[in-house]
């Protein structure tokens, strides 16, 4: 199992950064994500606990299902079907105020579903593709949100487990 992260400040409110990346349509302006959709409502919120989504990203096709929703701090999902097949164990998002905005950390524990080579084929080939699908939504929500004239935000990837 792969643990993978993202984290990006981007320069707007908190509350606002929460609402654009729990809304799972948001992602289409990411060019590696060509279809989302709000396949069942959450109890209290659209995205909130038990909502469904499906996603039809460059990488494959998942279908997730919230399953923690703490606006505007904290939303989690886990991965129930994929294509190709995976194994999931946590997707986490956690929003945190900072100087210059709001710092995302977006965070996934994952592994293609292969014997032999599925923890091989996620180390080289399925974690470039996964961070670099959470950088460019991440890039869309600071594209969309981003207050004018403000800096440039920043960006890290950091590896937490092999």
């Amino acid at each position: 199992m792969e643990t993978m992260t993202v984290e990006r400040v981007i320069d707007a409110p908190i509350d606002d950064v929460f609402a654009w990346l729990t809304t799972t349509t948001n992602y289409q302006r990411s060019p590696l994500v060509l279809r989302c959709r709000l396949t069942r409502r959450g109890e209290g919120a659209p995205y909130g606990v038990g909502a469904v989504r499906s996603h039809l990203w460059a990488i494959g096709w998942l279908s997730e299902r919230i399953t923690r929703y703490e606006a505007p701090y904290v939303t989690e999902y886990v991965v129930d079907r994929s294509v190709p097949p995976s194994r999931h164990e946590l997707g986490r998002m956690t929003f945190s105020e900072v100087d210059g905005g709001t710092l995302v950390n977006w965070t996934t524990r994952a592994e293609m579903s292969a014997p032999l080579v599925g923890a091989f084929l996620t180390r080289h080939l399925v974690r470039p593709m996964i961070t670099g699908s959470f950088r460019s939504i991440l890039n869309a929500a600071d594209k969309a949100l981003a207050r004018p004239g403000s800096r440039p935000a920043t960006t890290s990837e950091q590896r937490l487990d092999a």
